[in-house]
């Protein structure tokens, strides 16, 4: 009896020995789990109070189960498409909306304008980290390519460090770099992120010379918006600014009728490319902004009077981020996710197909829907209709969809 109960013993032992190698194993084996004491996300700025304007960035510190994002920000990335690990790369990027010919060969001539606030002492450094990383050509102040300039237009005298802000900045110019390596790019730090000094760094980056100028920044709108118009009214400049990061709702400059406003998708694949509205792209029907003449469109005039909200949309959802290099807040390879993805890359499509000296204002997709992927799944709130829903056509969150190519802009 002893002998069958210790034999007995014997075979529970093992079982309870592979049973838990099993566990352990399985557990090794699955998707990352969001960590409990800490969110997945974070914004990389703080709310603004009334007057100012937050940048909309967003910042992937852990978890989730998509196999695009990092769980670490310390990885490095490597040069192919589709690296399983990590956030998307220019690769991807140009892979996805159909651009790789054009970043190739266009772009010469052009100048991406980035308007951010405070100063990212790291802002050159971190860029040539970045497009060396993934084979793009040098971009410095040396050889003329990167050229960073205070609110004034001069080089020197920047305003303070912010490291929340210069996330935004590492973020803007990659997105640039990886759209279209051959463009010039010219980054203006507004003193602060006050509403009027942002504004008067768009008139600095046009009067440098920049030919689109990409704003990732907003905040809510205010009866007093139109008189801040003027400053994003630059006909022949495609000016692009984010939708926002908080679902349902407008937000401002994304409202101003003279600006090209970017909503944003979960991009779950890039060949074949499968894309949805993202929940946190921003939308809506402005309270402020009276409805151009170009939005006068079944899906927006039936839920809308006044300027509608997004006008086209890039990849924006932070469990399909993309890669960024930063050194002066946490430094290494972080996954940023936010409409601050969607604007820069909008803004470079524009740059590479070499049009916007005629484009006016955010018309020209309206007339060029074919050259767009339409988005027709997923939604931002609970509205009830197009201005939250994605569906054929124009919706809010994903406006007429995502470049298909160069020829929507």
């Amino acid at each position: 009896m002893r002998r069958r109960i210790a034999a007995i013993g014997s075979v529970a032992l093992v079982l309870a020995l592979v049973v838990t190698a099993f566990i352990v194993t399985s557990r090794a084996n699955a998707a990352p789990t969001p960590n409990a004491s800490r969110p997945t996300f974070t914004h990389a700025c703080a709310s603004a109070s009334t007057g100012f304007r937050a940048c909309d960035a967003i910042v992937h510190i852990g978890g989730g189960t998509q196999t695009q994002v990092h769980a670490a920000p310390a990885a490095v990335p490597n040069l192919t498409c589709s690296n399983p690990t990590f956030g998307y790369t220019p690769c991807d990027l140009q892979t996805a909306y159909n651009l790789t010919a054009a970043s190739a060969s266009n772009g010469a001539g052009q100048t991406v304008g980035i308007v951010d606030a405070f100063n990212d002492p790291n802002a050159e450094s971190d860029l040539g980290t970045y497009r060396s990383q993934f084979g793009l050509s040098a971009c410095t102040t040396a050889n003329g390519c990167f050229r960073k300039v205070n609110q004034n237009g001069v080089q020197g005298s920047y305003p303070r460090s912010n490291t929340g802000w210069a996330e935004e900045m590492s973020l803007d110019v990659d997105m640039a770099s990886a759209i279209c390596p051959n463009c010039h790019i010219l980054l203006v730090e507004a003193t602060s992120n006050s509403n009027a000094n942002l504004a008067a760094s768009v008139d600095t980056a046009v009067r440098l010379g920049a030919t689109v100028v990409s704003n990732s920044y907003g905040g809510g709108e205010s009866s007093s918006e139109t008189s801040t118009d003027v400053h994003y009214n630059h006909p022949g400049v495609a000016i692009t600014a984010s939708s926002g990061d908080s679902g349902f709702g407008p937000q401002y400059p994304a409202a101003s009728p003279f600006v090209t406003s970017v909503g944003g998708t979960s991009l779950t694949s890039i060949s074949p490319r499968v894309e949805s509205a993202w929940s946190g792209a921003g939308s809506g029907c402005s309270t402020v902004e009276a409805q151009p003449s170009w939005q006068n469109i079944a899906n927006i005039t039936a839920h809308c009077s006044r300027r509608a909200i997004a006008d086209v949309s890039a990849v924006a959802d932070p469990n399909t981020g993309v890669d960024v290099f930063d050194s002066f807040r946490v430094s290494g390879w972080l996954v940023f996710g936010g409409t601050s993805v969607s604007s820069p890359i909008i803004a470079s499509v524009y740059a590479l197909a070499g049009n916007a000296s005629t484009v006016n204002y955010g018309s020209f997709p309206y007339s060029h829907t074919g050259s767009l992927n339409d988005v027709t799944s997923g939604s931002n709130g609970s509205c009830g209709n197009d201005l939250c829903n994605a569906g054929p056509g124009w919706d809010g969150p994903t406006g007429l969809g995502t470049p298909n190519g160069t020829g929507g802009f």
